[in-house]
């Protein structure tokens, strides 16, 4: 009995395919301009597609004092809508509902998800007040790496402002994974060029100041830029990295 001949899938579009067929099967490199011009080129799904940044560090995330974590305000904003919940009391809590934080709450918020409610995971961010701390400590095994962090910037005397920034689309948090890349949002496709071009280099300023000391050679060793549905485009390291230590912090 003979087998079916079982056609193979086509792991991606004809589309996909002639996006990376234009851009020299991935190996040419770009300007940082031609680079996020060949990305909005290639972003052609019907919807407004999320212009991502990729970083390939110099750095070993195994060890703690090399890791790169921070948080970044980017001129024109992400164009992505963020659901907030805060951990704040008295007028930190009304500043930041005011702010348009989604949920606000202390002791009580602590309480049900201590008893098993999941709902803190459909928030994109969680901000608390300085104050709450000790408070949150209870559920840091629940929360685990969305605890509020000083370093991530979600943990301040004044938690409204950081909700107003996140409420902008400005507000970028970035941590290197285990692979040694910083994952980044630069903006949508729909965005200029140029809002697309100040918003990654103010992002690679923003990195290159978190630089470890104990980062030894080369730092920014590759830069990638692609659309939602769209291929990698590399960029030329140099010169991304010499605009973007021009960038006035």
């Amino acid at each position: 009995m003979r087998g079916r001949t079982v056609k193979k899938k086509q792991p991606h579009s004809n589309r996909y395919l002639q996006a990376v067929q234009m851009l020299g099967n991935g190996q040419q490199v770009y300007s940082p301009i031609e680079a996020i011009r060949k990305v909005k080129q290639t972003a052609t799904a019907k919807f407004d597609e999320s212009v991502d940044m990729a970083v390939n560090l110099g750095v070993d995330p195994r060890k703690s004092d090399q890791m790169v974590r921070g948080v970044v305000n980017l001129p024109h904003g992400t164009g992505k809508k963020q659901k907030v919940l805060v951990f704040a009391k008295g007028e930190q809590a009304d500043a930041a509902r005011e702010a348009g934080a989604d949920m606000v709450g202390a002791e009580d918020i602590v309480e049900q998800i201590q008893k098993g409610w999941k709902g803190w995971k459909n928030f994109d961010i969680i901000v608390a007040g300085q104050d709450m701390m000790p408070i949150i400590s209870r559920i840091g095994g629940i929360l685990k790496a969305r605890m509020p962090n000083p370093k991530s910037g979600t943990v301040s005397p004044d938690p409204a402002k950081v909700v107003r920034d996140i409420k902008q689309a400005s507000r970028v948090e970035f941590r290197v994974d285990k692979g040694g890349i910083v994952h980044m949002p630069i903006g949508r496709a729909s965005f200029s060029e140029e809002q697309l071009l100040e918003n990654m280099l103010v992002a690679l300023n923003a990195l290159l100041r978190a630089k470890p000391a104990t980062s030894k050679g080369r730092y920014l060793q590759k830069i990638t830029l692609s659309s939602t549905m769209g291929p990698g485009v590399q960029v030329d390291v140099n010169e991304a990295q010499r605009l973007a230590e021009q960038v006035k912090g």
